[in-house]
């Protein structure tokens, strides 16, 4: 038996004795967008400095009901998720739990296959974590290494932020990169994104443009 603490208190080390107890709630996640405003994208930039470090945190990420700041409203019955698209897709890889659910009803996700697939490929548990960049409640990248692949997920707060990137941190070799990012009109509406897939040597600076309340995710895989 696995166990899932939702509504939890905040994590006190029971997971050191009790292995399958593999993630706990124990903060604001997307539930309450359904109620309030409190889970925006400055919470977003808290989480990873404050309780993740106390362990697996049972938020549930990626919804596909993306508004900007000025166009979110509080729907108890059919919430929608502060941030662009590409920022609750970067979620999936920021914010630690072996257990991850989606937040959205089924049809979000079989109309939206792109992301979908792009999730899909994410795992859960992982090999290695590196924060590349952050600042507290400001903007957060971190990479994520499973395997011999790499994940890498950037969110900002609700400002507009162009940050360079430099892929030191994987080993020598040629790279197929797939993104997905904010899209141009991403400002204005949260749910444009752009999928793109490239390929890219050991040590290139890659540049993030990233929308207000924006996000930034990318899959990273050696070619053989």
């Amino acid at each position: 038996m696995i166990a899932d603490f939702h509504g939890a208190y905040k994590p006190c080390g029971l997971s050191r004795k009790y292995p399958n107890l593999l993630t706990r709630e124990a903060l604001i996640e997307f539930e309450y967008s359904g109620g309030t405003t409190w889970d925006n994208p400055e919470h977003h930039n808290l989480l990873p400095y404050i309780r993740m470090f106390t362990g697996p945190m049972d938020y549930i990420p990626a919804t596909m009901r993306n508004p900007t700041k000025d166009n979110f409203r509080v729907i108890g019955d059919y919430p929608m998720g502060q941030g662009t698209r590409a920022h609750a897709m970067a979620l999936f890889v920021i914010l630690s739990s072996p257990t991850e659910m989606l937040p959205g009803s089924p049809s979000h996700y079989y109309r939206e296959k792109e992301c979908t697939d792009f999730l899909a490929k994410i795992p859960v548990e992982w090999n290695e974590t590196r924060l590349l960049k952050g600042k507290i409640s400001k903007y957060t990248v971190l990479a994520r290494r499973s395997g011999d692949s790499w994940f890498v997920g950037a969110i900002t707060n609700q400002d507009e932020r162009k940050l360079e990137l430099p892929t030191d941190f994987l080993p020598q070799g040629k790279y197929e990169i797939e993104i997905i990012e904010d899209g141009v009109n991403a400002n204005t509406c949260a749910s444009d994104y752009k999928l793109s897939k490239s390929e890219i040597q050991a040590g290139k600076i890659l540049k993030l443009n990233l929308a207000a309340g924006g996000g930034w995710v990318a899959r990273i895989t050696p070619l053989k």
